[in-house]
C-alpha cells in the first residue's frame, strides 16, 4: 500500500451535508473512506472509458415496458452488439416497470458507449454501469467464465444428487417420482 497523504477539500456547507448523509448511509468508517472509494469509481471508470482495456462489465437497466417500442430497440441494440452483450437477466419490478441486467465483454470504451446508447432511449429511468477490469484476451476470458478455474475447496453441484445433501436428495427424487393415484387429486 503506498503512503497517505492528507490534503484538504473546500465544499459548500450543504453538499457537504448531503456527503456526511451518504457516508453514514454507506456505512463508511470515515469521510476519508468515503473519497477514497468515490475518486477509485471515478479514476476506474475514466480509464475505461479512454483506453482499450478488455472488461467485464454489468449495466443495470430499469424502464417502463409500455413505452412505445422501446423493448424492441432495447432488444435490437443487444442483438447488434450480440460480441459484447453475453448475459442477460429480466425481472418485472410493477406492472409498468423492468429491471434487466447485461452481462457485457468487450473494450471499455465501447462497453461505455453501449451503456450510453441504452441509457439515453426514452422510457429508461436509470442505467448503471459497473466495470470489472480483465487482462485477459476475448478467448482466455470465455473460457474463464464457461470453465471457472479449480478452487481449493469443493462446490455442490447442483445437477448431481450425490453432492446434495441427503434430505434435499431424497426431496429431489420424490419430487420427481409420479404420485401414487390415491395421493393425486380428483378433477
Amino acid at each position: 500500500m503506498s503512503e497517505l497523504t492528507r490534503f484538504s477539500v473546500s465544499l459548500e456547507a450543504d453538499l457537504l451535508k448531503a456527503f456526511d448523509q451518504y457516508v453514514r448511509a454507506g456505512a463508511f468508517a470515515t469521510r476519508s473512506e468515503a473519497i477514497r472509494q468515490l475518486l477509485h469509481e471515478s479514476l476506474t471508470r475514466k480509464s475505461f472509458s479512454t483506453d482499450g482495456a478488455l472488461v467485464l462489465a454489468t449495466l443495470t437497466l430499469v424502464y417502463e415496458h409500455h413505452r412505445s417500442h422501446l423493448v424492441e430497440k432495447l432488444l435490437m441494440l443487444q442483438h447488434e452488439h450480440c460480441e459484447q452483450v453475453i448475459a442477460s437477466l429480466h425481472v418485472h419490478i410493477d406492472g409498468d416497470r423492468c429491471l434487466e441486467v447485461l452481462v457485457l465483454r468487450g473494450r471499455g470504451q465501447e462497453l461505455v458507449r453501449l451503456a450510453e446508447t441504452l441509457r439515453g432511449l426514452k422510457g429508461v429511468h436509470r442505467g448503471e454501469l459497473t466495470l470489472a477490469e480483465t487482462v485477459l484476451s476475448p478467448n482466455e476470458l470465455a473460457n474463464a467464465i464457461h470453465s471457472p478455474p479449480e478452487h481449493p475447496h469443493p462446490h455442490a453441484d447442483p445437477h448431481r444428487s450425490a453432492s446434495l445433501s441427503p434430505t434435499i436428495s431424497a426431496h429431489r427424487r420424490q419430487r420427481h417420482q409420479p404420485r401414487p393415484r390415491s395421493q393425486r387429486s380428483s378433477p
